[in-house]
């Protein structure tokens, strides 16, 4: 029978060993220093390197982010796992709150009257919080849609947009929209991505501020 070497690690130990592994994978591989603890989160996230390539950061967006979370910033999700996947502490640290309407009930009813999908109207009720906003999206493609209407035609800007939908439709469609806009985001071009990846994201925002 085949031996099977298992590492023996402290359960605090697994995250640290992990990176290290990351490290090793991505064979010297540099990256812009800010944005380098991201792409390394959302590989440790996924197993998946391909996101090394895969991220495309506006110009100035990590920095932009933090000036966002530590000015009273919210944070606005298209799914509840996004939402769950978001760490508390990090949050409760930076005074910072997040938000998601996809089951609330106006919003249910406004999408059922107009055919639309109930992210493209959460999007709508996020807008109406009135406050600086980064809008974490993993799995709608119809929230950026909408987003990127509402910057076109309603004078509506987001102060960060993190679009990482994953899928078939209009996925890889919606991702250009956003980077065709001149709005501070970062985005996972092609079809990857996901909830889990949104949520990386912005923990990876959160910890340069606040595991210092």
């Amino acid at each position: 029978m085949k031996q099977i070497q298992i590492e023996q690690l402290s359960p605090e130990k697994i995250e640290q060993r992990s990176f290290e592994i990351i490290t090793e994978e991505l064979a010297g591989r540099t990256f812009a220093p800010l944005q380098e603890p991201i792409i390394k989160r959302v590989i440790h996230t996924t197993a998946d390197f391909d996101y090394a390539d895969n991220l495309v950061f506006s110009p100035g967006v990590v920095e932009h982010a933090h000036r966002l979370l530590q000015n009273g910033a919210c944070i606005v999700t298209d799914t509840k796992m996004a939402m769950s996947g978001i760490n508390k502490t990090a949050l409760s640290k930076l005074g910072a709150e997040v938000y998601n309407f996809i089951s609330d009930d106006d919003v249910a009813v406004e999408a059922k009257r107009r055919g639309e999908t109930r992210s493209a109207i959460a999007m709508e009720k996020a807008a109406r919080l009135n406050r600086p906003t980064i809008f974490a999206i993993g799995n709608a493609p119809t929230a950026l849609i909408r987003l990127h209407e509402m910057m076109e035609n309603d004078g509506f800007w987001p102060g960060m947009i993190i679009a990482v939908p994953v899928g078939f439709v209009n996925v890889v469609q919606a991702k250009e929209l956003i980077l065709s806009a001149e709005v501070p985001s970062i985005v996972a071009r092609g079809r990857k991505g996901g909830s889990n990846v949104a949520a990386a994201i912005v923990n990876a925002l959160m910890y340069q501020l606040t595991r210092k």
